[in-house]
Order: structure tokens, then sequence, then C-alpha cells
């Protein structure tokens, strides 16, 4: 029992001084400002696209391919085809509602059920609603990932940039200072040590040794 309290005790001790290093509490601002500053980039990337987007109808959400259902493949068609419209949701609701062997139109009472049920099946792409279970390139979706990176990664560079401008700054005036520092006090500046002489390498060895033995055949 003494022995597992005592290995308890361990850990928390481990415990303890692993938090109250600061690289764990850098770590956790790191974390906190990072999420700050996404939800920031994030809406930059909203309106930037939004801007970029105004004249194109539907924005980049409505920029998709579908591809052809598979033959033979009734899972890719839909009820009333692959994709349509947003402006043909109420006859595509009757279209829908049709072929399950019932008759509506707009006044029914059970025509917003009928569209619900119809919405279940399909995704809206801007303006165009095209059927879940059909294959679906999202240019739109690409597209918005790529602009993302892009002012994400041109933000990041311009904030690492200032960053290291100022820092560059602060060295600079830093060793200024005490550059101004050690010419009113003189004896103060480090006496710096002279390099160190390279360490003999084999050749440096094998030609002391043919002078040494050639100086020696000299004096016999």
């Amino acid at each position: 029992m003494a022995k597992k309290n005592g290995k308890v005790k361990g850990l928390w001790k481990e415990f303890k001084e692993f938090i109250n290093k600061g690289n764990a509490f850098m770590l956790a601002v790191g974390v906190v400002i990072g999420g700050a500053f996404s939800a920031i980039v994030n809406a930059v990337v909203n309106i930037l696209l939004s801007v970029a987007t105004w004249g194109v109808p539907g924005g980049l959400k409505g920029l998709i391919t579908v591809l052809p259902a598979a033959p033979g493949n009734a899972a890719q068609q839909g009820p009333v085809g692959q994709q349509f419209d947003a402006t043909e949701l109420a006859q595509k609701t009757i279209d829908f509602a049709k072929s399950q062997d019932v008759v509506i139109d707009k006044d029914s009472a059970t025509f917003v059920q009928w569209q619900t049920a119809l919405l279940g099946k399909y995704t809206l792409h801007g303006t165009t609603y095209s059927f879940n279970g059909a294959a679906v390139i999202d240019w739109g979706a690409f597209l918005t990932a790529l602009i993302s990176f892009l002012i994400i990664a041109i933000v990041l560079f311009i904030i690492v940039k200032v960053v290291n401008t100022v820092s560059r700054k602060n060295e600079e005036m830093k060793a200024k200072a005490q550059e101004e520092y050690y010419k009113k006090h003189p004896e103060e500046r480090p006496v710096e040590e002279a390099p160190a002489a390279p360490a003999p390498t084999e050749l440096d060895v094998l030609t002391e040794i043919r002078d040494q033995l050639k100086a020696l055949g000299e004096k016999k």
C-alpha cells in the first residue's frame, strides 16, 4: 500500500512539474490564441468570398458537376432526376408525389409534407438541388478551400514578417545601446577569447613525421 501511494505521489509530482513548465503554459496560450485567430480568419475569408462571388448565382457553392448515373444503378437516379433548379421545387414536389401514385397541387394539405420528404433526398448547392445518391464533384468546396488556404498563408506571412522585423529592430537597438555603454565603460567590455587552433589532420601528422624522419636522415 505504501509503495502504491509513493508511486501516485511521484506521478502527481511529475504532473505538477510538467504543468509548471513554461512550455506547457505557452502551448495552452498558443492554442487559445490560435482558436481566436482562426475565427477571425474564417470571418475574413467569408467576407472576401462573398465579395468575390457577388455576381455568381449561388456563389461558389453552386459550382458542382453531377456525374451521370451508372448504367443500371437506380440508387443514383433520384425520384425526380439527379438535379433540378431551386425554382422548380414546387413542380418537382408535385412530380415526386405523382411518382408515389399521389396527386397533389400547391394548395394541397400534404404539399409541405411531400416537399419536406423530397428535400430529405436532395442537397442544395447554390441554386441547384442535387440527389444525395448521385456522384457529385464539388468544385465550389475545392475553390473555397484553396482560396481560404491562400488568404491564411498571406495573413500568416504578413504577421511573421512584421514580428521578425520588430524583433530585428529590437535586437539592433539593444546591440547599439550595449555598444554605447561599452564606449563609456570600456573596462567592462568582455574580452574576446582567441579562437582555438584547429585540431591537426591526418595529413598534418604524416607531414610532421616525414619532416622529422627527413631531419634525422640529414643528421646521419
